[in-house]
């Protein structure tokens, strides 16, 4: 069976933004994600960004990305694409992710 999409995105919600301490979902980081059924594995692909295009953490929310989806039982080939357009801004921050970081 293949791996569900709501799967993905708590596998997701493991990851945090190392600055923050945040996860990258209520961050609202992840822009999509992407689930093929390729027989007895499923191939999984992730869309993302960064709070800013300097981050210095992005290869290591990249590989945490990936490992995170590597680690679901049944996953396949595992992409991550990081694009900057459109930017990250605050506003796409869940109440969540609001509350954790006191922003009222």
């Amino acid at each position: 069976m293949p791996i569900a999409e709501e799967t993905v995105y708590s596998a997701l919600k493991q990851v945090r933004d190392p600055e923050l301490m945040v996860n990258i979902v209520d961050l609202g980081l992840v822009y999509g994600v992407a689930v093929e059924d390729a027989g007895e594995k499923t191939n999984l692909g992730v869309v993302m960004t960064l709070t800013s295009p300097a981050c210095p953490f992005g290869p290591q929310m990249v590989a945490d990305v990936r490992d995170a989806l590597i680690a679901l039982d049944d996953s396949g080939e595992v992409k991550v694409e990081v694009t900057l357009s459109p930017p990250w801004t605050p506003e796409r921050m869940t109440e969540e992710a609001r509350d954790e970081l006191g922003m009222f």
